[in-house]
């Protein structure tokens, strides 16, 4: 198995499928997906909408729906998720993994406080009292930065901003104390000053309790300085993998090139036209036996339409799937840090 981060993961995935179950024919979502992740390190999961980024969670949580199967491993701390019965895999998803969602707006029930909300994992998956979890939960409202956080438990989710909202579920998250916390697209819906201070925040509670993190975002500049390695998704495959400055420095696949220029740059001239990818995402109806970017892939060759190319491992552990990839020559160009 592929690993991204070292010895003693708390999450592995070896050949991990996802398919809809749908007629006419079953549509494909995730083709072997291959990664680790250790033990207070932070993972970067990047690609365009339609890449297979939530479903990727959502079959790591245990949470795709009725018409979608689910094949390959996935190990929690050691354990075999397959192997435990339904209600054991959602205690030990619930006690070792944290989820922040990406909308806070409706990730909170509008009709309960957030206090009863925050602590409701406590009280399932710790068995904790209510005096207990109330000051549980007191206390995370303080640690994620809810002023006057024992009033503020008695408050309802319309009486916070967008991006308190998501301070709480953070502090939700954080009930269980987890081992694992992962931030699906955590700032999408929250405006550019917001998303730092979020992503401040995660930062310093994954520093300050040896987490370990899955930072999903379609966004380079989000997980640039922020993470330890990344995974780089496209069509449902691992196209790019490694430590974090190695993609960065020395990428080799043509979509993580073009990821990074589609980003906007500060340097460029004040309504110089940004640059885009040109075509679509592949669609889920059209599956190829080839490479899913060579249809937008500027290098792209035959061999490349009718072969997905192998996954090549280079230097420090750094991964690429692509019949003729870039070389150092690429542009060097830093990202700026979300």
């Amino acid at each position: 198995m592929a690993s991204l981060t070292g010895s003693h993961p708390i999450l592995s995935c070896d050949d991990l499928s996802c398919t809809i179950t749908a007629e006419p024919a079953p549509l494909q979502v995730l083709h072997g997906i291959d990664f680790s992740v250790a033990r207070s390190r932070t993972l970067g999961i990047v690609g365009e909408s339609g890449a297979g980024k939530s479903m990727l969670i959502k079959s790591i949580m245990g949470l795709t729906p009725a018409p979608v199967r689910v094949e390959g491993r996935i190990v929690l701390d050691g354990t075999d998720l397959s192997t435990l019965s339904l209600k054991d895999r959602s205690q030990m998803i619930g006690r070792k993994v944290g989820i922040v969602f990406q909308n806070p707006m409706t990730s909170l029930n509008p009709y309960v406080t957030v206090g009863r909300q925050i602590e409701e994992t406590g009280r399932f998956h710790l068995n904790l009292s209510r005096v207990q979890a109330h000051d549980r939960a007191v206390e995370l409202l303080d640690v994620v930065g809810i002023a006057d956080p024992e009033d503020s438990y008695d408050y309802f989710p319309h009486q916070f901003s967008g991006g308190m909202k998501q301070r709480i579920i953070i502090a939700g998250a954080l009930m269980c104390r987890p081992d694992l916390l992962i931030a699906d697209e955590a700032t999408t819906a929250l405006d550019v000053t917001v998303q730092k201070e979020i992503l401040d925040l995660l930062q310093i509670l994954q520093e300050e309790r040896q987490m370990s993190m899955i930072l999903v975002s379609h966004n380079l500049g989000v997980v640039a300085g922020r993470t330890d390695d990344i995974l780089v998704l496209y069509g449902g495959h691992i196209v790019e993998m490694g430590r974090t400055a190695d993609v960065f420095r020395h990428r080799r696949h043509p979509y993580t090139e073009a990821l990074l220029s589609a980003m906007p740059r500060i340097d460029q001239p004040a309504h110089a036209r940004l640059r885009t990818i040109p075509g679509q995402p592949p669609s889920l109806a059209s599956q190829s036996t080839g490479c899913p970017f060579a249809p937008r892939c500027p290098g792209a060759q035959e061999i490349c339409r009718r072969i997905m190319p192998p996954m090549t491992i280079g230097e420090n552990d750094h991964r690429f799937a692509c019949h003729f990839p870039l070389n150092d020559v690429t542009s060097q160009r830093e990202v700026s840090h979300g």
